[in-house]
């Protein structure tokens, strides 16, 4: 009797995989911080593209700042721009391949700053590029400097005291400012601080690779992401002031949708 139950029981499996790493991301470690959300957009966005099978036509634009080195994390081809530079890079890259889908990785102080007058022309002009915006409200690869993001009376190493809006302006709005423009087809912005919002952060992606796809034009998702170590907190209490402090700051939700995208998308789900 014993063998007999000892038989069943092996039948059985021992295991139930639940995820597996996206094939689009590189089976290696990163160097980001424990805690930082960049990790958990690589994989959003490696998913995505894994779904819609593009990944032998994807190429990625890499930015300065602590997604530096993002190239080594996706297994697609990709290229380094300069500081800010990679919109520009990307118009280049994807007039020359217009049959590919280029997309730039980019954080606050790459695109928001010392990129914005990169990132507003190539919105203007419509480019069919994809933007992946991360917002967490600092230099992070720097040192822990003040950004255009930083919010008001946030603590930074180059605002001790607290941003002061009369010294150094308010945050800049990045989502909303883009859906102004009139090349601009899909500017959202979502946050990783919990699973629901990353998985509503995942769908908002997989919709600005179908809006170039679809050969529409500009598309961004701005997302609201955690910096612990620059922050001075745990990886736990940054998630939580990202929801208490960043998102009644940065409104989550839709600031444009063109159209001919909510056409497409209701056509595919029929």
């Amino acid at each position: 009797m014993d063998t007999m139950i000892s038989e069943q029981v092996n039948l059985q499996p021992l295991e139930k995989i639940m995820h597996e790493r996206p094939s689009s991301l590189c089976d290696v470690h990163t160097h980001y911080c424990p805690g930082c959300t960049h990790g958990t957009a690589h994989r959003l966005v490696a998913e995505v593209i894994d779904e819609l099978e593009i990944a032998q036509d994807s190429i990625l634009v890499s930015s300065v700042g602590c997604s530096v080195f993002s190239y080594n994390y996706f297994d697609l081809d990709a290229c380094e721009a300069a500081h800010g530079r990679a919109p520009a890079m990307a118009t280049g890259v994807k007039r020359v391949n217009p049959d590919k889908i280029v997309f730039t990785y980019q954080g606050d102080g790459d695109l928001a700053s010392i990129g914005m007058a990169e990132i507003i022309p190539a919105a203007a002009r419509g480019e069919k590029i994809t933007v992946i915006f991360i917002n967490n409200a600092i230099y992070g690869m720097t040192g822990g400097q003040m950004a255009p993001t930083s919010l008001i009376g946030q603590k930074t190493t180059s605002s001790p005291f607290g941003r002061d809006a009369d010294l150094t302006g308010k945050p800049i709005h990045m989502a909303e400012l883009l859906a102004q423009l009139p090349g601009t087809v899909y500017s959202v912005r979502r946050s990783l601080h919990d699973a629901r919002h990353t998985l509503q952060a995942k769908k908002a992606i997989r919709t600005a690779f179908e809006a170039q796809m679809d050969d529409l034009g500009f598309g961004v998702v701005e997302l609201l992401s955690s910096c612990p170590t620059n922050w001075g907190m745990t990886p736990n209490e940054a998630l939580t002031w990202v929801e208490e402090e960043m998102v009644p700051l940065y409104p989550l939700g839709d600031y444009k949708v063109d159209e001919r995208l909510q056409s497409k998308k209701g056509a595919r789900r029929k």
